[in-house]
Parts: C-alpha cells; structure tokens; sequence
C-alpha cells in the first residue's frame, strides 16, 4: 500500500499571545511540530508533506529533512490546506492521511490502527474518533439509527441535542486518494469562506462502504494546542506518558508527577530518581544511580550507581561510582572518573578529575587535567583566564592541594606534590615538593608514598 501524511501547519495560532510561532513553542524541550511529524513518519513509512503559511521559513528550517514543505498562500481553511498537496501525491499513492502539527501526544499506533482498518475497508474514508464529555471545541460525530456516520457537526453550529453528544471529531482522517481530490473539489466555502475537511465526512457517508470510524481510547491523544493552556495540560501528559514508560522499565520515582523527562533521555534500571529532578536533552544514565532532589542533568552521561544530589550538571561525563553534590556545577566538558567525589559549592568545567580524586567543596576547577587519587582541598580556585586567553593547570597523581589553594595557569603541580593551605601557586611545583606562602615557593622535599 503507498500511503502519504499531509500534516497541517499553516494556521496563525493567534491565541498563543506570542511572537513565536505556535508549531515552535516547546513540548518536552521539542517543537510541537516534531511529534506530529515523527507520528506520521513512523505511521506511514513516508516523509510526510508539511503544509505551512504563516512563519513559512522558520518552520521549514525547523523541519529540515523531516518533511517536504509546500505553502498554503492564503489561510482558506483545513480542506483548502490539503488540496496544495495534490499536485505531489495525485496518482502516486493509493491513500492519504491527514493530521495536524498541533496534535503532539497523537501516536503513531493509533494512525497505523486506522491505515490497516482502512486497508479492508471499501469505503472512500476513515476517521478517528473519540469519546469526552470535554469536547474540547471538536465537532460531534452524527450517527444513524443503524450506528452509521452521517456527518460531522461543528461545536458552533451544533444544537443542544448535538453539543450532548460525547463522541467527538479529532479531525485525523484517511482517504482514497483516488476519491479525495475530485472530493475536495466540491466542498463549499463555509460562511466565513473557509473549506472544511468536515464536509468529506458526509459526501463520504453517501458513498457505497461509507465511513469507517475508528475510536481512540486515550483522550490525551487528540490534545490540539490552542494556547499555552492546551501546552501545560499537553506537557502533563507527555510527562505522565513518559514517566510511566521508564517506571515499566524499572526505574523508581518518588513523585512522578515532580520527575521531568525529555524523550532523548536513558535510564539504566534500577536508578531511583527522587522530587524535582529534570533529565534533559541527550542525558543518559547508567544503572542504579540515585538523582536528586532538586537535580537537573542536561545532556550529560553518567556511568552506573553514580549519586547526584542538589546539582546542576550539563555536558558533563561521570563515570561509575561518581557521587556530586549538594550545591555543585559540572559543566560541559567537565569528566569524573570513577570514584570521584566532588562535594558542597564546586564547580568544574573543561577538566578531566582522576579515579577517585576529592574535591571537598567551595572550589572551582576549570581547564584542568587532575590525576587519580588527589585530595582538593576547600577554596581551591584554578585561576585559568589571564584576561585574553583559557589556560590549563595540571595536577599529578596523588597530590594534596591545600585549602584556600590559588593555581594561577598555566601551571603544573607534580605527581605526590603538596600546598600549603593560602598558597599562591605561580610557578611549576616538581614531583614530591612541598610549596606554600604568596607567591608560593618549594620549601622541601616530601617523601614519596610507597607504592
């Protein structure tokens, strides 16, 4: 079966009250118009056909090779939008789907349910149905006495008897492709001189097979974002969504309903996530970890059983057995190899710490290379910017560097080497040397622990 998406796009999206186009506001850190697109992809097989008009640039840019773009000039209503798509898809498939940019949490087992159905079903059309005594604004579906769609009746021109009906009208639709142009060809403007899709509904029903309706249980599915309104109840249920999905797959959460997750995220098994924790962008996470409270990992990649707690980490490595936190900041480029222990009030960023290194708290480490077991003492700043340019600071394997320590880069401190607590470091210190005092200066020589 050949089978194209046409994804609706083009509407003003007034009520937003916002400057940003209403396709790119942002649900689960995405624009909107990504889950619709990746819907019908993943429904169809096909790269879907977007229909845009107003900010027709930005979202083009913003669908890249997600869509074939083509522009609705005049906004002239749903059934105008898919007859600009006629010129791509007449006699080159056999059916067309219809849905909307604006419909995130619709999925795409719902729309490959309602393609099969439609495969062993004669008639020229089928739709997706719900029932919700909150209609939300969507028209209600009109059924003969034998259970036969008749038509479809908009909320604004409903009677009473009609606005008390439940099942409602998405709007996501099937057609014969071969049925629908000349279809759509005789849809007439309605009273504000847009053509509706809603008027196939009841040509088809005259038709030989009629429509075929195929119901959705979940009424998040046909959330249709109007507003900011819609986008917080539509950011609710993505959450719960996904939130669900990873407790399924073995991770614990303390609140769910305080427990952010954006759909680039990994979790391992067994991690515990506890109140008011946000995983962002591309992170990934090892197995038995414990994030939280108060956490936000953003693009970050943490190994097995790390603990982060209070902290704020982006762009950032951790490697297995790493523990962070409260009140710290790893930021990109920032790596912890197993082991470390980075404590209260720290701040790292482009520096590598070496297995099982300590950096107790109140310190700042940036362009830094830090071997295995050194002890950071409390205050240390790593001062690498000279005004003009980043420079780094190396410490060896097994140094103490003494509280209150300033490391004035470019500077190296050798392997088992130690400050003194307020020194000024302005000079290389050699391996096993003892340096304290402002400018610091080596006063003796340390003996080296036994190997």
């Amino acid at each position: 079966m050949r089978i194209r998406a046409v994804v609706l796009a083009a509407g003003l999206g007034t009520r937003m009250r916002s400057e940003r186009p209403k396709m790119l506001h942002l649900l689960g850190g995405r624009p909107l118009v990504h889950f619709a697109l990746e819907a019908a992809h993943e429904a169809t097989g096909a790269l879907p056909i977007l229909v845009i008009g107003h900010a027709a640039e930005a979202l083009r840019a913003e669908a890249g090779e997600k869509a074939e773009c083509i522009i609705q000039p005049d906004l002239l209503g749903t059934a105008d939008a898919v007859r600009r798509a006629e010129p791509l898809l007449r006699g080159r498939v056999d059916f067309v789907l219809v849905t909307y940019g604006d419909m995130p949490l619709l999925q795409s087992a719902s729309l490959r349910r309602l393609i099969e159905s439609m495969q062993a079903h004669g008639g020229p059309l089928g739709m997706l149905t719900g029932r919700d005594q909150n209609a939300r604004g969507f028209g209600r579906i009109v059924r003969d006495e034998t259970g036969a769609v008749r038509a479809v009746v908009e909320e604004s021109e409903a009677d009473s008897h009609q606005r008390g009906l439940s099942e409602i009208n998405p709007g996501v639709y099937v057609a014969r492709e071969a049925w629908l142009w000349p279809s759509l060809a005789q849809v007439r403007p309605s009273p504000k001189g847009e053509l509706y899709l809603t008027d196939l509904v009841e040509m088809a029903a005259a038709q030989p097979g009629g429509v075929l309706a195929t119901p959705i249980e979940d009424p998040n599915e046909w959330i249709g974002v109007n507003t900011r309104v819609h986008l917080a109840e539509a950011e609710t249920a993505l959450r719960a969504r996904i939130n669900r999905r990873w407790m399924e797959a073995g991770v614990t959460m303390i609140d769910p309903a305080t427990t952010y997750i954006q759909g680039g995220v990994e979790i391992g098994a067994d991690t515990v996530l506890l109140p008011n924790t946000r995983l962002e962008g591309t992170t990934h996470l090892g197995r038995g970890c414990q994030i939280g409270p108060d956490t936000t990992l953003r693009n970050a990649i943490l190994g097995d059983r790390c603990r982060v707690e209070v902290a704020i980490v982006e762009g950032a490595r951790l490697a297995d057995e790493v523990s962070v936190g409260p009140f710290a900041h790893l930021r990109k480029g920032a790596v912890l190899e197993r082991g470390v222990h980075m404590g209260n009030f720290g701040e790292v960023k482009d520096s590598t710490l070496g297995p099982g290194t300590k950096m107790g708290h109140f310190s700042y480490i940036g362009d830094a290379h830090i071997g295995a077991e050194v002890n950071i003492g409390a205050g240390t700043i790593t001062c690498n910017f000279d005004g003009q340019k980043k420079n780094a600071t190396e410490i060896g394997e097994g140094a103490f560097i003494g509280s209150d320590t300033m490391l004035v880069a470019p500077v190296k401190i050798g392997r088992g080497a130690r400050t003194g607590a307020g020194s000024v470091v302005t000079r290389n210190v050699p391996d096993h040397t003892l340096a304290v005092g402002m400018p610091a200066r080596a006063i003796r020589r340390l003996t080296p622990a036994k190997e």
